[in-house]
């Protein structure tokens, strides 16, 4: 890697969050495209792309260049699901089943968040997991205590990575020392944390967060969707994940026609702002049929659907429908932190799930994969995931020379084949947010 400093221009941008990249530069050119370009210049100007060029143009003479070499420069990526205070045990209960595994570990692991001092040390270790991953953006799950959760907000603020944050709420089905003391009391933490946190960080912001329907009270999923209403924002939660899940809807929801309009019946399901639900491995054709109404976006989260055994989401149709889409890792249902791993899952499910279940949607090609994990979710963010003119620049610098291989490789093949070989951080020597150069 070398830099090349170009003479300052009279009238021209010179700012640390305007630059050119040089190097092999990959993005999503469709759903179905890759957009190559080899040693090319990828130019930012106050943080946004201003696209890609074989050869440089005069206008951009006076930006200062980094020249990556034969790196490949990727988009950043965005883990639309993933619950930070279950990083600490990531890996263990893989044995188990949804309900039980949160019975069994999810519980009494989040229940140890009420001490400070644990977790500044545990989200210690995944806030800096996070920066030196190839996430550029998240949004995460926290737990229902409004001190450890500000405390993730102020550690990730810190990181430079741009992410969306919430306090959990569940007063019902929980074990006792994790639920909250009623709607009532729920609703008047989640004020007094949105009153500390929101308009606080530059790059951190709040997400309302319902566990799910089964923890959560009519009264405090209302008193949520009015909180969403007020303030208008977004909102997360988990969507027809497993079946004993879905059954157990029904009986706690008797009047809701699908477990979508559980939620939607209280407004926190897209009708007053951005909302994610994750999985949906089992969304019936009405359910479907409200998410694309209400413009929810769905977190896919493969690894995660296979380690508890949930099943296998259909995305191709979700795709092929027009849908929202993106992936997530669902730390830590999902034991490994690497969007890469995240791509790859995808494929490798959505075809055993055209072998086994339904031939009639064919899987994933790697194109469609990462696009789910730069475009698909980074929309949740606004125009991010991509590096064509007008997005904000997250881009990654990756090392692939250590794989070695006989016969020399084209980009887009160095690129897919990375996607399956990358390590959990992968050989990551750049790391680019909003145009801010993390490392």
């Amino acid at each position: 890697m070398h830099f090349c400093h170009a003479g300052r221009r009279e009238g021209s941008i010179m700012t640390k969050q305007s630059f050119i990249l040089k190097g092999n530069i990959c993005y999503s050119k469709s759903k179905e495209e890759f957009a190559v370009t080899e040693q090319g210049y990828l130019v930012c100007i106050d943080g946004i792309s201003q696209g890609v060029y074989e050869r440089l143009p005069e206008q951009y003479a006076g930006l200062p260049v980094t020249d990556y070499g034969d790196a490949l420069i990727l988009p950043g990526m965005t883990d639309l699901h993933i619950h930070a205070p279950q990083y600490t045990f990531r890996g263990l209960g893989m044995d188990l089943e949804l309900l039980e595994w949160l019975e069994t570990h999810t519980f009494p692991e989040e229940s140890r968040y009420q001490e400070m001092e644990y977790a500044k040390k545990a989200y210690g270790i995944f806030t800096e997991d996070l920066k030196n991953s190839a996430t550029t953006r998240a949004v995460i799950f926290a737990t229902i205590h409004r001190p450890a959760t500000k405390l993730l907000m102020d550690q990730l603020e810190a990181t430079g990575l741009k992410t969306y944050v919430g306090k959990v709420n569940m007063d019902r089905n929980c074990a006792d020392y994790l639920r909250e003391a009623g709607a009532g009391a729920s609703l008047e933490e989640t004020k007094k944390w949105l009153e500390e946190t929101m308009g606080r960080y530059q790059n951190t912001k709040p997400i309302l967060t319902p566990r799910f329907v089964p923890t959560c009270s009519d009264e405090l999923m209302e008193g949520l969707g009015q909180l969403q209403k007020q303030y208008q924002l977004p909102a997360q939660s988990h969507l027809s994940e497993n079946l004993s899940e879905i059954d157990w809807v029904k009986e706690l929801c008797p009047w809701s026609t699908c477990y979508g309009d559980a939620y939607d019946h209280f407004g926190l399901f897209g009708k007053n702002g951005n909302t994610i639900m994750a999985h949906c491995v089992y969304s019936s054709e009405e359910e479907i049929s409200l998410i694309e109404r209400n413009g929810v976006y769905i977190a896919h989260c493969p690894q995660s659907n296979t380690n508890l055994s949930s099943g296998i989401a259909p995305v191709r149709k979700y795709l092929d429908r027009g849908l929202k889409v993106g992936l997530g890792t669902d730390i830590a249902g999902g034991a490994n932190l690497s969007m890469f791993r995240c791509i790859a899952d995808a494929i490798a499910v959505s075809k055993l799930r055209w072998r086994l279940a339904d031939q009639s949607w064919k899987p994933l090609t790697a194109e469609e994969g990462f696009y789910l994990a730069t475009v698909g979710g980074g929309s949740f963010f606004g125009k991010v995931g991509s590096f064509e003119k007008g997005y904000e620049l997250d881009a990654l610098i990756v090392e692939d020379g250590h794989e070695r291989c006989a016969r020399p490789l084209t980009v887009k093949e160095r690129v897919e084949r990375y996607l399956y070989l990358a390590g959990e951080q992968g050989r990551l020597t750049g790391k680019y947010v909003a145009g801010q150069k993390l490392f």
